[in-house]
């Protein structure tokens, strides 16, 4: 493929996507991840395009929102890694809420192996994949259904959610900055995950690294209200990646990061990954004592994880 033909490849994706990252692109137009930023590089000189850690953006700064099915093709694997290391922070006998998207329904699919466990959701997706689970009970908002991302916004499932307590939280959205949190482009959705918020004593946010360091319309989650982040490694090149999640761990998030780099493309899960690796970066707790970004483990760790947080409650 020429540069020409693959530069326009890449920013037919980008328009059509709002964000994509680097390794999604590299695997379309099958070719390095350095020849692809070279290219991105080219078409954001041009003003075509907006370069973003890992990815390339809509130009303007802040990306607007794609629809499902473009969301579901893009990051699989890191989703995948994100949702496994999710779901082994929820305890049997929890009540949580989840919140709507595609990494939020990768979490779904494996809360439905927790017994006991209540999930309150505006979510069809995730109410979807717990449809048919033992033991776990569902409890959905009212509202409207937007049908972009088949979740229930509006005054109705903000009301729905009122006088709610749950242990915690668990969002994405379009974008993670460490000034302004967690956003997303659409203002309906942007309302009903703050009311979600609202109803939790911790909040989780799942986003992969093409998410950190991009800024959209609406804030959701200010980054001092954000308990703990879950995302995936950053690839080895991507220093500004790095620097977005020691801002995010100097303001007292817990940081954990899912595996290593990966290879692009969806199915593949935790194949051809690195191995795991504890990060160096000290993460200062508000109030509480200094910790570090932690790799997600195997079982044992997540078991040892566990124990922490149930020791945490008791005092």
């Amino acid at each position: 493929m020429f540069a020409a033909e693959r530069r326009q490849l890449i920013l037919e994706m980008v328009r059509a996507n709002g964000a994509v990252s680097l390794r999604e692109l590299a695997r379309v137009v099958q070719t390095s991840e350095v020849t692809v930023r070279r290219d991105v590089r080219a078409l954001e000189a041009e003003g075509l395009l907006d370069r973003r850690h890992g990815g390339a953006v809509l130009p303007g700064g802040f990306t607007r929102e794609s629809g499902f099915p473009q969301k579901s093709h893009l990051a699989t694997a890191e989703k995948t890694a994100i949702a496994d290391v999710a779901a082994g922070l929820v305890e049997e006998g929890e009540a949580v809420v989840v919140g709507a998207g595609t990494t939020t329904q990768e979490l779904a699919r494996r809360l439905a192996r927790v017994p006991g466990l209540t999930v309150v959701t505006n979510s069809l997706l995730v109410a979807q994949a717990l449809a048919h689970a033992n033991r776990v009970e569902v409890v959905m908002t009212g509202g409207t259904l937007r049908g972009s991302n088949y979740a229930l916004v509006g005054s109705g499932a903000e009301q729905s959610l009122q006088g709610l307590r749950v242990s915690r939280a668990f969002l994405s959205g379009s974008g993670l900055t460490a000034e302004r949190g967690l956003s997303t482009s659409n203002m309906l959705s942007a309302s009903v995950d703050r009311a979600l918020v609202q109803a939790a004593a911790e909040v989780v946010v799942l986003a992969d690294h093409t998410k950190l360091g991009t800024d959209t319309m609406f804030q959701t989650v200010p980054t001092d209200v954000i308990t703990r982040l879950v995302t995936d490694e950053p690839p080895a090149h991507d220093d500004r990646a790095g620097t977005e999640l020691q801002a995010l761990a100097d303001q007292g998030v817990q940081i954990t990061v899912a595996g290593g780099a990966g290879a692009a493309g969806g199915g593949e899960g935790m194949a051809g990954r690195r191995p795991r690796r504890e990060s160096p970066l000290p993460v200062q707790r508000r109030g509480g004592p200094t910790a570090q970004l932690r790799s997600a483990g195997p079982l044992h760790e997540q078991q040892a994880e566990r124990a922490r947080v149930a020791d945490l409650r008791r005092r």
